[in-house]
């Protein structure tokens, strides 16, 4: 259940969050964190469901999906793999670019060795310990790390507190963003499948079940806090960040070379979790309880090499290719969370007739309300690269 956790958290924080939160502090400053307070609360409501209906249920989403509504588990299977495919080439990308930060490496080599430690953690023999014991320690690491930068850069931990309830500013793009971000596309379902592995599954396990999932994105905002206060003590000490990668200069600004350095370890960390988390949620929905351990492992280095494969031949993912694989991650969380709300409500017999909170399900809702919004701008912006 840890790993199960931790899978989740570390799976969300990849190369694009540390950017966007590098981004939004530059722009909002301490305002910034009321943003990450109200994206949290959100992402609470949605992973409580997620997690209690998977967990319930003892089933995956897809195959939740198909018992609702024929073939809708397959729509979800699809984006899902399409989506988290192409970010996948993007966190390939974001491990050289680690390594490069770090070492001095020249990025395609270090995206290519990457990948081959994520394909060696599958190939292992006891792959499911190691793949829990990796995304922990990862995770620890890059928390403490960017705490180290957090002190360094002496932030104005006044005015950030007062900002988390009290911002000068809301900016609801910065809110959607970062919610999207953090339980949009397959790190919507990596831990509530992980789980399922464990065993750890039915009503009699609601307790462990929940305490799991809200432990696991308290751990995304914890990382997400102390990125915030590293780079917000960097910029109100009015240092001008560089615009092609502001992140690292902030960590540079704090630290010297040693901050540099830093960010590289962080941003290998962040990206190598996300492409074993992308890679292992995205073939959870290709395949069944029925498939071989060989075969899911087999799918799994096949997807993470033709990611590799794909980001040593063209450089990154194209930026069209990023935006539409960020508009399929924008429908994946309204199809799947109507899924997972419509067992809560009308579909006892999967949960093996465990009577479902009412409360839970109203906070549902809500954050269901807003799944439709982030949905709505994701077809906004699928339009716009047709047009």
């Amino acid at each position: 259940m840890l790993g199960a956790m931790f899978l989740m958290a570390t799976s969300a924080i990849g190369p694009g969050f540390i950017t966007q939160t590098t981004t939004f502090t530059v722009q909002l400053g301490a305002a910034f964190a009321f943003a990450i307070l109200v994206s949290i609360l959100i992402d609470v409501a949605v992973q409580l469901n997620v997690w209690r209906v998977v967990g319930v249920s003892g089933r995956r989403a897809q195959d939740l999906g198909n018992r609702v509504a024929p073939g809708v588990g397959w729509v979800l299977a699809a984006l899902v793999l399409i989506g988290g495919f192409v970010f996948n080439i993007g966190n390939v990308g974001g491990t050289g670019l680690g390594l490069n930060a770090m070492l001095g490496l020249d990025a395609k080599i270090g995206g290519a060795i990457s990948a081959v430690i994520a394909i060696a953690i599958f190939l292992s023999k006891r792959a499911g310990v190691a793949l829990d014991r990796i995304v922990v320690l990862l995770g620890v690491l890059m928390i403490g790390m960017t705490a180290y930068v957090a002190i360094v850069s002496q932030p104005p931990l006044g005015e950030a507190l007062r900002s988390f309830v009290l911002p000068d500013t809301v900016d609801f793009l910065s809110i959607t963003t970062l919610i999207g971000g953090t339980v949009g596309g397959y790190i919507t379902y990596a831990g509530a499948h992980r789980m399922l592995e464990s065993g750890v599954t039915g009503p009699e396990n609601v307790k462990p079940i929940t305490r799991s999932s809200v432990l696991g994105i308290v751990v995304t905002g914890v990382m997400r806090v102390v990125l915030f206060l590293a780079v917000l003590g960097v910029v109100a000490g009015g240092v001008a960040l560089a615009k092609d990668n502001p992140a690292a200069s902030a960590f540079q600004a704090a630290a010297g070379q040693v901050g540099l350095r830093l960010f590289g370890v962080i941003l290998w960390a962040a990206a190598i979790t996300s492409v074993i988390g992308a890679a292992y949620t995205s073939v959870s929905f290709l395949t069944t309880d029925r498939t071989s351990p060989r075969t899911r492992t087999l799918l799994t280095i096949a997807f993470i090499a033709l990611s590799a494969v794909v980001y040593l031949l063209i450089g990154t993912a194209p930026v069209t290719l990023l935006v539409f694989a960020g508009a399929f991650n924008g429908l994946i969380l309204p199809i799947g969370f109507t899924v997972v709300l419509w067992v809560a409500w009308r579909r006892r017999d999967l949960l093996g007739g465990y009577r479902y909170p009412r409360w839970l399900l109203g906070v549902g809702v809500l954050a269901w309300l807003i799944a439709l919004y982030l949905g709505w701008s994701s077809l906004a912006a699928v339009g716009s690269l047709f047009a």
